[in-house]
């Protein structure tokens, strides 16, 4: 099916869309001031090694100390692949070492970037890796006599002096000799540069910045299904043509600039679907609904019926309810960019037939998506364990913070467990000072409820402690918030 590509640009911010018969299936975002780090290489300097977890904290000029496990070191990626023993980390790395490392996951939260020595520069139709001498085909691209084809057409084009090697990435299927030796070519000539800033410049230091979102969008997302690509900033569509003049010459004629009167994201709705996509239900065509909850841990999708009752028994409701929900579920996770471990509660069916089928649609939908997944069987319990490939933060996290309120809890203590509390606040600091009032600053919702429904209990404390009590609403305080004051 084709695909089109809408590109929104502001001086402050970049966002893409991704938009299949005209829904929403991807959404990128990039701001200027928080601009991703995956991909960059960077001259880092170990400041701590930790032998008890086998990993390093490497400092490389962010906010925060970027850390990388012993499994990511490359003296050990031949042991990891063959499942023998790691060298420790504490004899490979010390304290003060410089090193080149590569971001392979952006902060998250609390934790720091995660890093590699297993360096790899992307192009547009191979990958290189100046350190592992292989040339490895992308597993997309079907078929042993093409595979082998591929590869040995890259090896010819190696020069012989090469040490490296490359990963043949799936736009390469269509491409000649010539496209190939010109991506060869710049990604040898890009590793020469940074290995000689490396050599130049201090600890730590940036080496090499991945490319713009947008560059990304060509050199990564487009795929012969799309369509058209609309960029709504004419300087960027320029920009965009130069840079495919040279890497993706045949990405040029899809690119062009977008000039209607409506702004491009109103033209498939993608601010109505980022609204929704940051909402826990979300509705289904039969009437049935997915509730999404996002938790440090994981992930967990919950398919309900809903108004759905359309089938010709129950179980045939269930099974349309939940084969319809395999498509919204892999939709929601590129739309959300939801990764880890991925909880898929599909409401119970009795028939294997069925359970296979909605497993079958599942990975079928499933298969669109560009990040690496793996998708277990039902359960005993009737879950289906996944994963999805976490290299950035998920949309709820770009755009959106804690709840003051709540304090990201997801629900507030109710008016009447305030007043309780409140209450008891003032007994006990009547037993440690002696004022003449004590005045409570609380919201309308807790006032209102201390004036009639517990006017009495307050009526009872005043007595008891011999003091009055005043109230006072404070209308810039929320639910939660209070303040006794002692006069």
């Amino acid at each position: 099916m084709a695909e089109d590509i809408l590109i929104n640009v502001t001086p402050f911010e970049t966002r893409v869309a991704i938009v299949e018969q005209g829904a929403v299936q991807e959404l990128h975002i990039e701001r200027s001031i928080q601009r991703g780090h995956v991909g960059n290489l960077y001259l880092g300097k170990v400041v701590r090694v930790l032998p008890g977890m086998q990993s390093a904290f490497v400092d490389i000029g962010l906010e925060r100390a970027a850390f990388i496990h012993v499994a990511d070191l490359r003296q050990n990626r031949a042991e990891r692949n063959a499942g023998g023993t790691l060298t420790p980390i504490e004899k490979l790395l010390f304290e003060g070492q410089s090193l080149m490392v590569q971001v392979i996951k952006d902060p998250l939260g609390t934790k720091g970037a995660r890093l590699s020595t297993q360096i790899s520069i992307a192009g547009r139709m191979l990958v290189y890796l100046p350190h592992e001498p292989h040339v490895g085909i992308s597993q997309k691209i079907e078929g042993e006599e093409d595979r082998l084809a591929l590869r040995e057409r890259v090896v010819q084009l190696m020069p012989d002096d090469e040490k490296g090697g490359f990963i043949v990435r799936t736009q390469a299927e269509g491409a000649n000799d010539d496209e190939l030796a010109a991506d060869l070519s710049y990604l040898r000539v890009l590793w020469a540069r940074i290995t000689t800033k490396a050599k130049s410049l201090p600890a730590p230091s940036l080496l090499y910045a991945d490319l713009t979102l947008e560059q990304r969008v060509l050199r990564d997302m487009v795929s012969p299904e799309t369509g058209s690509i609309l960029v709504d900033s004419r300087a960027t569509a320029q920009r965009l043509n130069e840079w495919a003049d040279t890497f993706t010459p045949s990405v040029k004629d899809r690119i062009s600039h977008y000039s209607g009167e409506r702004p491009l994201f109103d033209t498939a709705n993608v601010d109505e679907e980022i609204e929704k996509a940051l909402s826990r239900r979300v509705d289904l065509k039969s009437g049935g609904y997915l509730i999404i909850d996002q938790t440090e841990a994981l992930t967990t999708v919950d398919v309900n019926t809903g108004g759905y009752v359309g089938g010709r028994n129950f179980d045939d409701t269930i099974f349309k309810t939940n084969l319809e929900a395999a498509v919204a579920i892999a939709r929601q996770l590129r739309l959300r960019n939801l990764g880890g471990i991925i909880i898929i509660d599909f409401i119970d069916m009795d028939d294997s037939e069925h359970r296979a089928s909605v497993l079958a649609e599942l990975n079928k939908a499933l298969s669109k998506d560009r990040t690496r997944m793996t998708v277990s069987s039902f359960s005993q319990l009737g879950l289906v364990e996944m994963t999805r490939k976490r290299t950035r933060d998920s949309l709820a996290h770009q755009l959106c913070e804690p709840c003051p309120t709540c304090q990201s809890r997801g629900h507030v203590r109710t008016p009447r467990t305030l007043c309780y509390e409140i209450l008891r606040e003032i007994l006990r600091e009547s037993r440690q000072f002696n004022p003449k009032e004590f005045r409570v600053l609380a919201s309308q919702a807790v006032v209102d409820l201390f004036l009639e429904e517990e006017s009495a209990h307050l009526a009872m404390l005043g007595d008891f402690i011999g003091k009055p009590v005043s109230l006072e609403v404070e209308a810039a305080y929320s639910q939660e918030q209070y303040d006794i004051v002692l006069i």
